[in-house]
């Protein structure tokens, strides 16, 4: 079966943004954007004592930055970095994380604000290749750790909101937890809610808390930091939120992941597996034929 603007177009609607629930994709075509092949990346890296004041001064740089420019903000205890002083490691820090598209003169323009936002402990910026820089952080989420989140969609960033992420920031768990906004806004913004399932249109970001530990034994104290600083973030957040950063014990929010394009996605189920043979996802249950069992 092909689905496409003109074939099975309702599939093709709900393919993009609810996934497997529709079925096994064997092959698809996609358009290319040009990138590179270098562009600009790097950290710079403050002290959390900085932290309510960076991300002010942040929430007001992204207004304006450029569409090509991406920045997102992590919340964690420093890693032990090569560009970093020894005496730095393990501190409480504020990360800044950007990649730049553009040719490196614009690029250096365009990043020298985020290099006045504070006193850094150091920075790491340079000229790398896209996928260098998607796989930047693998190293921070090597498997073999125990993991647990909660996400909000934010339409704005409020001064309720950072100081709530900072005061949770200086309450890590563990060394490998952390707080993060990520970025949207941007061309994403601009497609109307209804063109596909993915419908945040309205989410300027999204906050990320990440629980990671080791020992089983540390699982109630850290699932605990998790959903306590997630219903301290709650308040300003759209209600909405990102359906790949939704855990098993989340299903009541499914539809919160997809709003107002939840019922028509509930009917292109009922066609096309009105059984739920595609249920081992974020699932979007039938409402005719009958729900299998897990």
């Amino acid at each position: 079966m092909i689905a496409s603007d003109s074939e099975n177009p309702d599939l093709f609607w709900a393919l993009r943004g609810g996934g497997g629930n529709f079925g096994v994709v064997t092959m698809f075509e996609f358009r290319l954007h040009r990138v590179g092949p270098d562009i600009t990346s790097g950290l710079i890296v403050y002290p959390r004592e900085q932290a309510v004041s960076v991300l002010e001064r942040y929430r007001e740089f992204v207004r304006t930055a450029p569409e090509d420019m991406n920045v997102w903000v992590v919340l964690r205890k420093a890693p032990p970095l090569p560009f970093l002083p020894e005496s730095t490691h393990g501190r409480d820090v504020i990360i800044l994380a950007f990649v730049h598209l553009g040719n490196s003169k614009v690029a250096e323009r365009a990043i020298q604000p985020l290099r006045s936002f504070g006193k850094a402990y150091g920075e790491h910026i340079g000229p790398s290749t896209f996928v260098a820089w998607q796989q930047a952080f693998d190293p921070l989420l090597a498997p073999g750790a125990r993991n647990y989140w909660k996400s909000h969609n934010l339409a704005s960033l409020v001064s309720e909101t950072i100081e709530a992420a900072v005061h949770a920031a200086g309450a890590l768990p563990t060394d490998e937890c952390e707080v993060f906004f990520a970025l949207l806004g941007g061309a994403a913004a601009k497609v109307p809610v209804d063109t596909m399932a993915y419908g945040a249109r309205d989410a300027e970001y999204v906050i990320n808390i990440h629980a990671r530990w080791r020992s089983m034994e540390d699982d109630e104290r850290c699932i605990g930091w998790a959903r306590k600083t997630f219903e301290s973030l709650g308040r300003h957040a759209t209600g909405s939120v990102y359906v790949n950063f939704l855990t098993a014990d989340e299903l009541t929010r499914i539809g919160a992941a997809y709003g107002t394009n939840h019922a028509r996605l509930v009917a292109i189920k009922n066609r096309y597996d009105p059984t739920n043979l595609f249920r081992l996802n974020q699932n979007i249950p039938p409402s005719v034929g009958g729900e299998r069992a897990p």
